[in-house]
């Protein structure tokens, strides 16, 4: 089971994350979210992250400037792509920087699953996350908490590997990777104590809880 801590801003957050055993650990380049870092911020703390845990740069419809900052100063595994790029876009990024892409899908409906199979065979990896409704103030492009239906993508069959993410935590990550088949999983707001604010005993809950369904369904 793959296990991805997102918007890791600080050294007790990124040290439980490593102490805990989870695969990914994700920077965020989105100034307008309450987890966002400098790219010299996040190259400083991935000094503390060992070769085998997967730097992930998470982006909201970057510019080439930003990406190449980001590249320079943390050395990312992915790049998270979590706004409105297209697959052109997509394939661009990946041409231009030589970096593996994840592109991140908004989910509400059926329909939203669709879009997932444009970038099948350009992004390396899909995020579904949840989609947060037209009304909702204050709204991220991520990590606002959201759960989505986790039935719509118990049949996804599309090709390139993908992640779950949307409102995920220690209580209910078990159920959804059951329902999903997941086998990588992301959260944010599900390991904080507030927005921004990484608790260490949420994040160590929530790789033991995924890891364990995983033992259990083998």
């Amino acid at each position: 089971m793959q296990v991805k801590i997102c918007g890791i801003n600080d050294e007790t957050a990124l040290d439980a994350a490593v102490a805990t055993g989870a695969s990914h650990v994700g920077f965020n380049f989105f100034p307008p979210s309450p987890r966002a870092v400098l790219p010299d911020e996040a190259g400083r703390l991935a000094k503390r992250l060992p070769d085998e845990i997967e730097r992930v740069a998470l982006f909201v419809d970057p510019d080439d400037a930003l990406i190449e900052a980001v590249i320079a100063a943390l050395h990312p595994d992915l790049l998270q792509l979590h706004g409105s790029e297209s697959p052109e876009r997509v394939a661009e990024i990946k041409q231009r920087f030589g970096v593996r892409v994840m592109k991140a899908v908004k989910v509400s409906g059926r329909e939203d699953i669709e879009i997932a199979i444009s970038y099948d065979g350009i992004a390396d990896m899909i995020l579904f996350d949840a989609k947060a409704p037209k009304d909702m103030k204050g709204a991220l492009p991520g990590g606002n908490g959201l759960v989505f239906d986790w039935d719509l993508i118990a049949h996804y069959r599309g090709q390139t590997p993908w992640m779950l993410s949307g409102g995920l935590d220690a209580e209910n990550v078990s159920e959804a990777i059951r329902i999903t088949g997941a086998k990588a999983v992301d959260t944010a707001s599900g390991a904080e104590d507030r927005p921004g604010v990484k608790n260490p005993t949420k994040i160590k809950a929530f790789v033991a809880a995924a890891t364990a369904v995983q033992s259990a369904l083998r």
